[in-house]
């Protein structure tokens, strides 16, 4: 059971690690807490998912289970000072091409919880926020999910801000890439710690990978290392990548846009991704994501072959080819028609995270080796839940997770096909580097 006595080594900087180190600094503050990720806390550029301009905030879910711990974790955006100045309810704009918005009525409902939404027809949809998306896309939408009490939050400073907290608090930094985990055949194969490209060596009681898209390459090298080949990920995780892009908006369609909801065109499994556009930033900006999320197969060791993101320190995220560049015009078109006809897109970042093919987080004790632990698969949602994460990750830690959850985030548990998983990845990067036609 963990106490001020244990010590904790938590690898990934993003909203799973800080999550955790927030949440163990608070409930137990004698104990010794360090972060290792290979950006500084407050660089101007990094590659964890987490890091961004902006994210979505909301409890749209299908999934009952996700819907009540987003909703527990925007009931803490709303009112706790340390979440709350990054929260701006603006409402989300949810274009149904299935039930999925009569799900999310029904699982409000099974919930308890009232809120101010509603599945509009999409003739009175068309007219809502002064007709913002009157021209976007709507073949097969069947109804329109509009939940005000939805919206986004200012995703990079948050993560800045709850850091800070968790070091002020007591938490240790280190920034350095972390090459493999090490593990003690003569302790019985129990995990003691990390050794850094650097060739440091960082050990604790307690090793938890809260790694993203870098889980699985991360842990192919370990296997490999320590010759525990049951180290591997194998097929439970694979790092998927997707582009996002902004415009500058003119003052006049700033005062048009700065109060509009997040939108979403939603897709089945059959048709794919789908697609967000979240409202402009303190600059002006206003952002989309495209509907292609793919991976990067390569061979990481000899014969050894699985999805990474490339290998630049910075994982080459703002070398955007003219083929995922076309992914943001369509995005574009397909929300507001001839209204951003004359957009220039200005920035281009490709965000990768790590998935399953159920969508389901891992949480979960390694099996391979005794003190190291998994926390990661975002699957490109993981953000919302940012401050209750690791509330969930330390009960994890302690043993104490519900059996709902421990059997759903298990590290070993049956999965779909990821056919019925919109949003897996289904594209190779090697096969979008094209020029644009553009």
């Amino acid at each position: 059971m963990p106490d001020g006595k244990n010590s904790y080594l938590i690898v990934g900087a993003g909203v799973f690690g800080v999550s955790t180190a927030y949440h163990l600094i608070k409930k137990y503050p004698d104990a010794s807490i360090t972060i290792v990720d290979r950006d500084a806390y407050d660089a101007e550029s990094r590659v964890a998912a987490s890091w961004d301009w902006n994210k979505v905030v909301r409890a749209d879910y299908d999934d009952i289970v996700y819907c009540r711990l987003a909703l527990e974790a925007q009931d803490v955006f709303q009112s706790d000072p340390l979440w709350k100045p990054y929260f701006h309810q603006t409402g989300i704009y949810w274009m149904c091409r299935s039930d999925y918005a009569q799900e999310v009525l029904d699982n409000y409902k099974k919930l308890g919880r009232r809120a101010d939404l509603a599945a509009v027809p999409v003739d009175e949809a068309r007219r809502l926020y002064g007709g913002l998306f009157e021209d976007a896309d709507y073949t097969g939408v069947k109804e329109v999910l509009v939940n005000k009490t939805s919206g986004w939050a200012a995703a990079g400073d948050c993560l800045i801000a709850v850091t800070k907290e968790a070091l002020r608090l007591g938490v240790k930094y280190v920034t350095g890439e972390v090459e493999t985990v090490l593990v003690d055949a003569r302790q019985g194969g129990k995990c003691t710690g990390v050794k850094t490209t650097a060739g440091d060596v960082l050990t604790a009681s307690h090793v938890l990978l809260c790694t993203g898209a870098y889980t699985p390459k991360l842990l192919e090298l370990s296997a490999d290392s320590t010759r525990n080949d049951k180290l591997s990920a194998g097929t439970r995780i694979v790092a998927g990548g997707i582009t996002t892009g902004m415009t500058t908006l003119d003052d006049e369609s700033y005062g048009r846009f700065k109060s509009m909801p997040v939108g979403v065109q939603g897709y089945t499994a059959e048709q794919g991704p789908f697609i967000g556009s979240l409202p402009p930033t303190k600059d002006k900006e206003l952002k989309w994501w495209g509907q292609t999320i793919f991976t990067n197969k390569r061979e990481v060791l000899p014969g050894r072959l699985l999805s990474a993101p490339p290998a630049e320190p910075d994982y080459a995220q703002w070398k955007v080819s003219g083929r995922l560049k076309e992914d943001i015009n369509h995005a574009n078109h397909v929300f507001y028609g001839k209204k951003g006809a004359t957009w220039k897109m200005e920035k281009h970042r490709i965000c990768w995270d790590a998935f399953t093919t159920s969508a389901d987080f891992i949480i979960s004790p390694h099996a391979a080796a005794e003190g190291l632990y998994v926390a990661t698969c975002g699957n490109f949602h993981g953000f919302k839940f940012f401050p209750v994460l690791g509330k969930y990750i330390v009960q994890m830690l302690e043993g104490t997770l519900s059996p709902e959850l421990t059997e759903k985030w298990a590290w070993d548990r049956e999965r779909p096909d990821s056919s019925r998983n919109p949003d897996y990845p289904r594209w190779e990067m090697k096969d979008l580097i094209g020029t644009s036609k553009l």
